[in-house]
């Protein structure tokens, strides 16, 4: 009867440490996994793409460090085509530069829900700030000039609200027109929103993420001649992300030939 009981208090002493490691490991798993993520992105006034690096804290919150670049449009863009003529491009008229942003930041995210097993979804809410600088470039059009009742020369110049009418723009002049009297305009940015995480392979990462955003800057971009510019940029987005689980203790793990591998128990 005694052996009887030691044997039975071991079974259990042992049970106790094979549960306790398993959690352990679990815990482990899940501390030391970073992310490292690429996103394109979609929002209200533009598009753009963007690289992050989560780097986590806890069970539940990551360190996020970001890079995004992307377009900032006006909302009254209109794209249009010569009236009076055949087989020419189009173009916005009455716009005066195309302006891009760079931007980078810190933030943190937060798991609200954990996926249950790898065909789940994983739900979090992040924010992020930082600095953000605009890069806007002048436009410059192909205006009609008529020669004769049948002939028309073609000159490339910026829009002027007293001068062009729709009828005498034949297209937008090429992009590299104009690069060099590009300016630029510091700024800060802010956003938040949520993401759903449902990647079926343990190494990668697959999310949905959708928020919102604003891009302040201390004066107007001049964008329109004819629609009143804006210093800041509210807009919702909607973005896919993509990228790889890093941890710091297997880095061989996240090398690209060991990605799609499956790990055999």
């Amino acid at each position: 009867m005694k052996k009887l009981l030691i044997i039975v208090v071991m079974v259990l002493y042992g049970a106790g440490l094979i549960n306790a490691q398993g959690e352990l490991d679990e815990q482990q798993k899940v501390f030391f996994r970073n992310e490292r993520s690429f996103a394109i992105l979609v929002n209200s006034d533009g598009i753009g793409f963007g690289y992050r690096e989560a780097k986590r804290i806890d069970f539940l919150n990551k360190r996020l460090f970001e890079i995004d670049a992307g377009t900032l449009k006006h909302p009254k863009e209109y794209k249009l085509s010569n009236p009076y003529y055949t087989n020419t491009g189009t173009f916005v008229f009455g716009k005066l530069n195309s302006v891009a942003f760079l931007r980078g930041g810190m933030g943190h995210q937060h798991e609200l829900f954990q996926k249950a097993d790898l065909g789940g979804i994983a739900i979090r809410y992040f924010f992020s700030g930082g600095p953000v600088i605009a890069l806007y470039k002048p436009i410059y059009y192909r205006v009609l000039y008529p020669i004769s009742l049948y002939e028309a020369q073609i000159k490339e110049e910026k829009f002027e609200v007293s001068i062009h009418q729709p009828g005498d723009i034949y297209s937008r002049a090429p992009f590299t027109k104009g690069l060099s009297e590009t300016k630029a305009l510091p700024g800060l940015y802010a956003k938040g929103g949520f993401n759903f995480e449902y990647s079926k392979e343990d190494k990668m990462i697959h999310a949905i993420e959708v928020g919102a955003q604003v891009n302040a800057f201390p004066k107007r971009i001049p964008i329109m001649a004819i629609e009143k510019n804006k210093a800041i940029f509210f807009s919702l987005f909607v973005s896919y992300r993509f990228g790889i689980i890093v941890d710091p203790l297997n880095p061989e793990s996240s090398k690209l030939k060991n990605l799609f591998r499956r790990r055999i128990e």
